[in-house]
């Protein structure tokens, strides 16, 4: 049975996915991955692998209910908002808020949604707000919450059915476990089938029921995931390994940068030449000269490029790529 392909616009996702999950014997789904860091792959997605996701999120939230679609529908993310919410035997909102229950964001969407009054009262009145695809800024998240707004932030990916890992503690039927190098490794019902036209990288990242993620992280004496970044975000810069996401996260904690990205670029000297992306007016001494104050100084980055913006991709996602590929 060949999968089906998720496309088109909102309204001709929704009515596709309804008539997905009222099908007696439905195709898999094929859902990209972003692609933020390198070729996207297509990826596999039983009909049980999505309604165990979206059953498990409901019981964690404490219920369904219906969900604004402010994201992209063909990625996981949006996808996952509107079978929750025809599940919940409501259409999805589409346009606006509506009187949805709930809503999933990108740190970025929620970033500018802040600024406006009437979205700030528009999320404060919904019962959660799911907010993943990236690292979540804590100044962001206690600024939502100052303004009223449950931020649940998720972990999760398109192997997974979306977010199957919420504030840290795996939904239900999830396992977590961290392998060879701090690997992020999953488990539970929700998994993939695998990639499409790609069994090399199936049987790579599909190994005795667990998906190996590309993400590095720990679980503390509470069982709670802490999401390092992504295994190839560590560049090694003269024989030392920099986490980038850890360094763009100080950059962000300075009152003059609205935003900042971190990634690794080849360089014939250091093997790989750390460089910062800073929306704001900072120059490299006083880049460095910040990182430094918190963290090893081989960690500072050793050029600093100013933009207007970060380039996103469509689901709302730094593109990493982007940035490694400007001249």
């Amino acid at each position: 049975m060949e999968p089906l392909r998720v496309a088109g616009q909102p309204a001709e996702v929704v009515e596709a996915l309804a008539g997905w999950l009222a099908a007696a014997e439905p195709p898999p789904l094929i859902v990209e991955t972003s692609g933020s860091s390198g070729i996207p792959k297509r990826v596999v997605l039983p009909r049980e692998a999505v309604l165990a996701s979206a059953r498990a999120t409901a019981r964690r939230l404490g219920g369904e209910g219906r969900w604004a679609l402010a994201l992209p529908p063909t990625y996981v993310a949006g996808i996952q908002v509107v079978v929750r919410s025809l599940l919940a035997g409501q259409p999805p909102v589409v346009d606006g808020w509506g009187d949805a229950d709930y809503t999933s964001l990108v740190p970025t969407q929620l970033h500018r949604l802040l600024e406006s009054e009437a979205d700030v009262a528009a999320l404060a009145a919904m019962r959660a707000v799911l907010l993943g695809g990236g690292p979540i800024d804590p100044a962001l998240r206690r600024r939502a919450e100052a303004a009223g707004v449950r931020v649940v932030a998720t972990y999760g990916m398109a192997e997974t059915s979306g977010g199957c890992v919420y504030d840290g503690h795996p939904l239900d039927g999830v396992g977590l476990a961290i392998g060879k190098g701090g690997r992020i490794r999953i488990s539970g019902p929700m998994l993939f089938e695998r990639y499409d036209g790609d069994p090399a990288a199936t049987e790579a990242a599909l190994v005795d029921g667990w998906f190996l993620t590309s993400d590095a992280g720990r679980l503390d004496e509470d069982g709670r995931l802490h999401v390092l970044g992504r295994l190839d975000d560590v560049v090694v810069s003269g024989g030392v390994n920099v986490p980038t996401p850890t360094v763009a996260a100080r950059l962000r904690e300075h009152p003059a940068v609205e935003d900042a990205a971190v990634v690794g670029v080849p360089d014939e000297e250091w093997g790989e030449r750390v460089v910062a992306y800073v929306v704001g007016g900072l120059s490299r001494e006083e880049v460095r000269a910040w990182v430094a104050e918190v963290h090893p100084r081989s960690w500072a980055p050793r050029e600093v490029v100013t933009v207007d913006h970060l380039p996103l991709l469509p689901n709302g996602k730094l593109d990493r790529q982007a940035l490694r590929d400007r001249p």
